[in-house]
């Protein structure tokens, strides 16, 4: 499967672009872009619209092969999209070992649901930011 222009959206909706790396909290990696990180993004480099659009492409693609790979049930676009969302903010190793992906492979899409709610803190914290950010995929992932 690959992301719909719901998943794009509902990731440029939280993730705001950024054409300068920066540290979005204390604790984070440098990011840039579309919340792009990794060892190639460093604090001083900046970015044009096209880089930071073509590499939020890239890293869609690579996450929607990595969540693609996990999945062992038959998965509705939305379902998919929020999946995809959650992953690329929270990183794939997590997505692969949560027990949200284990429950919706069991065909528990409610109980599936409701574990977007489990990823709303950073460093202890609950973060209001990640609160919206989960609803907003807890209810995509809802829809028919």
């Amino acid at each position: 499967m690959t992301p719909s222009p719901a998943c794009v959206a509902l990731i440029k909706r939280f993730e705001q672009c950024r054409l300068s790396a920066y540290r979005p909290t204390p604790d984070d990696r440098p990011t840039i872009g579309w919340g792009a990180t990794g060892p190639d993004i460093h604090l001083g480099m900046t970015w044009t619209q096209a880089q930071c659009d073509d590499r939020l492409a890239a890293d869609l693609a690579e996450v929607a092969r990595g969540v693609s790979e996990h999945l062992a049930q038959a998965t509705r676009q939305p379902q998919f999209d929020a999946m995809v969302s959650l992953a690329f903010n929270i990183g794939l190793g997590r997505f692969a070992n949560s027990t949200l992906i284990r429950l919706h492979n069991a065909g528990e899409f409610d109980q599936a649901a409701l574990q977007f709610a489990a990823w709303t803190r950073q460093s202890g914290q609950v973060l209001e930011g990640l609160v919206r950010r989960r609803a907003a995929e807890a209810a995509l992932y809802r829809q028919p």
